[in-house]
């Protein structure tokens, strides 16, 4: 890989120009991305915007919560403000389980009509403090509910006039809720699962909210696996805002490792670039907990003008909840500038779940300190000082903002960059030990130096990262067409930073995924399967140490299971499974077929070799239960779970020839014989079992019913030859009748589906008119989707709207038609 890139820096070199932020002339996509990426690190650093200008709204985490990120070019003493929003103030007027304690009255039984309403007799209803959910993977549950249905009525106690003011209310649901105030409907979700969501109130709603006592009461209906419900009221503050003008953005363009932006500013043009050099092939630079952020002004009336860039970040990039106490300072190191913010209290690896961001280590913005200035304190002092030709405010009590200048003079072009990134001390409990992040797996580095090394390689990381993006953009469009090219751009950072990277104690390389917006499970073991085209495809050592926590978990004897884990943990606590249920086949499938995958890519069967005893344990699983599975868990029971699965069928069919395969490589020739004999007769049975006409069955007792057979495509990526060609070419034709305008369906009970599995089950085709036909719905899904999110691998067919899921490492999927142009060349 290392020599790969230096040949292709070598032929590129043509193509860069002598500025120091946007280094090529790529293409440009020309996807609406649903959220832009902008800060890449790992699953608690992960900052994106979510409106088509940068501007439009405040930077986010992933999860939708505010990591404030402003920018604002003042150009001749005019502000333009290019980045973020002054942040909407909101106190809390009826609490949220996060916010404090609450109680309501609860049943999970139909209630009479009217139980929504004010005079409603709700004596006979349980009381119980909020939030309700299940409480195994829902941090914020207070009360366990884990049944189809419930109703909660919620007394509020409100004691101020609201008149004039607005008022929001928050809420948290999973998965379709329906919310009243005082007896009027302010949401009707439908099939969806959210979190912090916070919707305006109407003047006729905040009329209604009188001093004294209010009811909120709300319905929430839990179609499976997670619930919760949570909810409470925000009363807006007085607000001040010193940057309303702002700059005019002309481009938005998301490529691999890079995020550009264009915009006018009066007299002057800004450049923005986004960066975060993740090379799977060097693994220390992967690691690297530091982006840059890159700018470059350029006048646009031929004139020379002052410009100065303002910065300014909010401790909530170091916090869970918003208002926790935190502490600020700065230093200088060498020629950098350090501004630095944290939480007071550094409890460290204390929590543990989903919806949960990082609240102990400390957050840093950096900059050359030359033509820099810098202050800390109050928000709204800061920027009217900046606004005022000064830079100074008075520190706060536990709440400072970080704000940082560059002054770039009288100038008719000028560049530079700023770093930005993070240090978590402790990253991930991996079996009751405190594990440090990869950069720092020795203990003898420190942020001060990641941040100098990615100082002192600013140009050539910048040059490289360019180079990588136009050449995986090529290899993208060649294998499957434009946009398929442009969603794999919007997917490299957001795989990849869904992970952390750390080693054991036993010498291996893990990297853990997290479920974002799923549960929260570390190290997913459906996860790794659908995220690892991405990683065979530039470095197998990464999906090695996908897997390696899965066979320490079952070889040191921690699993005693004949079949693989689910998870280890719950992020970032990786101290044994805390799922509440196998997926005997589904993961042990998974494993074995990655396996074999690895072998594939590295042309041995080695790493299989290492750990054949826990392989063999697991085919011989599959062997015994995998032809016709019971009812189980899977990782496609959204609409509920099911026996007889055909596609989970396919997949131990698949592990079975798989581990026939690495035995073939191993010189194991009897038993890949045995294995590969079994799977062929296997695989005979099911064509007969699933045989529904013109296509095959979800479910082998089922007649009638569809499903993708996306598990099918090892058998061509692998040249594995078990299932007749036919069958792919049968369910690929049928597919193309059932697509809907923002893709095919999952299967035939929903209109919802799963993006990366379409990846798969599009890569079964047979060339690449067909494979594009499945790519362009998904295409559109992205382009047109109204829910501005990190891109969902959940959503709906026949509505622009995310079903669930966001920010998920299993994008990683998507690169499956690159990988076939490698395995199969």
């Amino acid at each position: 890989m290392k020599q790969q890139l230096m040949t292709l820096l070598l032929g590129a070199a043509s193509v860069f120009c002598s500025c120091e932020t946007q280094l090529e002339q790529h293409v440009k996509s020309e996807l609406r991305a649903p959220a832009y990426p902008l800060v890449s690190i790992d699953p608690y650093t992960s900052a994106w915007s979510f409106t088509d200008n940068l501007y439009d709204g405040s930077v986010k985490h992933w999860s939708g919560k505010d990591f404030p990120l402003i920018g604002v070019a003042k150009v001749d003493g005019q502000t333009y403000r290019f980045m973020g929003t002054e942040e909407l103030e909101l106190r809390p007027l009826v609490k949220t389980s996060e916010q404090g304690n609450w109680t309501g009255k609860y049943t999970i039984q139909q209630p009479a009509d009217g139980w929504q309403n004010v005079g409603f007799n709700d004596a006979a209803w349980k009381e119980g403090e909020g939030a309700f959910g299940t409480m195994e993977n829902e941090h914020v549950a207070k009360t366990q509910w884990g049944e189809e249905f419930i109703w909660v009525r919620r007394v509020a106690d409100i004691q101020e006039d609201l008149t004039g003011k607005n008022v929001y209310l928050e809420y948290s649901h999973d998965d379709d809720v329906i919310i009243y105030i005082n007896g009027i409907k302010v949401v009707d979700t439908g099939n969806a699962c959210k979190k912090h969501v916070q919707v305006k109130l109407s003047e006729e709603v905040v009329a209604s909210l009188k001093q004294g006592e209010n009811l909120i009461a709300a319905y929430c209906h839990n179609r499976g696996a997670n619930g919760l419900l949570d909810f409470g009221l925000l009363v807006e503050l007085d607000n001040n805002r010193y940057f309303n003008q702002t700059a005019q953005q002309t481009s938005a363009d998301v490529q691999p490792m890079q995020t550009y932006y264009n915009f006018t500013c009066g007299p002057v043009d800004l450049n923005l670039t986004f960066t975060a050099p993740l090379f799977m092939d060097n693994l220390d630079l992967m690691a690297r907990p530091v982006n840059y952020i890159s700018y470059e002004v350029i006048s646009n009336d031929g004139q020379a003008h002052q410009v100065e860039l303002y910065f300014e970040a909010a401790p909530q990039w170091a916090l869970d909840l918003p208002h926790q106490e935190s502490v600020a300072d700065s230093f200088t190191d060498g020629d950098l500038l350090f501004l630095r913010t944290g939480s007071r209290n550094q409890d460290i690896l204390k929590k543990k779940g989903d919806d949960v961001r990082i609240d102990w280590g400390h957050f840093y913005l950096a900059a050359e300190k030359e033509n820099s200035t810098y202050a800390i304190g109050d928000g709204k002092k800061l920027r009217q000082s900046f606004t005022e030709n000064k830079l100074e405010a008075p520190t706060t009590n536990g709440y400072d903002k970080l704000a940082l200048v560059r002054s770039l003079g009288e100038t008719k072009k000028a560049n530079g960059h700023l770093l930005i990134g993070y240090d978590d001390i402790y990253s991930i409990q991996y079996f009751g030990e405190n594990l440090r992040p990869y950069w720092n797996r020795t203990g003898s580095e420190t942020i001060v130096s990641q941040f100098q090394k990615a100082e002192q390689e600013y140009k050539t990381q910048m040059k490289n990262c360019a180079a990588f993006d136009k050449k995986l953009m090529a290899e993208a469009e060649a294998a499957g067409g434009r946009k398929y090219a442009e969603l794999c751009a919007l997917a490299y950072r957001q795989a990849l930073a869904a992970h952390k990277l750390v080693q054991a104690p036993n010498g291996d390389l893990v990297f853990l995924s997290k479920e974002n917006f799923s549960n929260g499970s570390i190290g997913t073991v459906d996860l790794t399967y659908p995220g690892a085209p991405l990683l065979l495809l530039y470095n197998p050592e990464l999906v090695k140490a996908t897997m390696n926590h899965i066979f320490y978990y079952s070889e040191s004897g921690k699993w005693t299971k004949p079949f693989a884990a689910h998870d280890v943990g719950t992020y970032p606590l990786a101290n044994g499974q805390t799922y509440g249920g196998d997926m005997p086949i589904e993961e042990s499938g998974n494993m074995v077929v990655l396996a074999a995958a690895i072998a594939a890519v590295e042309g041995n069967a080695d790493y299989a070799q290492k750990h054949w005893e826990t392989l063999t344990t697991w085919t011989d699983y599959l062997v015994e239960y995998g032809l016709d599975p019971e009812n189980q868990l899977c990782t496609d029971d959204f609409a509920g779970h099911f026996a007889h699965n055909a596609n989970l069928s396919i997949k131990a069919i698949m592990g079975i020839a798989s581990y026939g395969y690495m035995a073939d490589m191993l010189g194991k020739k009897d038993i890949a014989e045995k294995y590969t004999k079994k799977a062929k007769e296997m695989a005979a049975e099911w064509v007969k079992m699933a045989d529904d006409g013109d296509h095959y069955r979800l479910t082998f007792d089922k007649p009638g019913t569809w499903s993708q057979k996306y598990n099918l495509v090892w058998d061509k990526l692998l040249k594995l030859q078990i299932f007749p060609e036919k069958v792919a070419e049968t369910e690929i034709a049928y597919y193309l009748t059932k697509q809907n305008k923002y893709g095919l369906p999952l299967d035939n009970r929903e209109t919802y589906t799963k993006t990366d599995w379409i990846m798969w089950t599009a890569t079964m085709a047979q060339d690449k008119a067909t494979f594009e036909k499945f790519i362009e719905p998904v295409y559109l899904f992205m382009d047109e989707t109204t829910t501005r999110v990190p891109m969902s691998d959940w959503v709906f067919t026949d509505n622009p709207i995310q079903r669930g899921f966001q920010a998920r490492s299993v994008v990683g999927g998507y690169f499956i038609k690159m990988l076939e142009e490698k395995l199969t060349k």
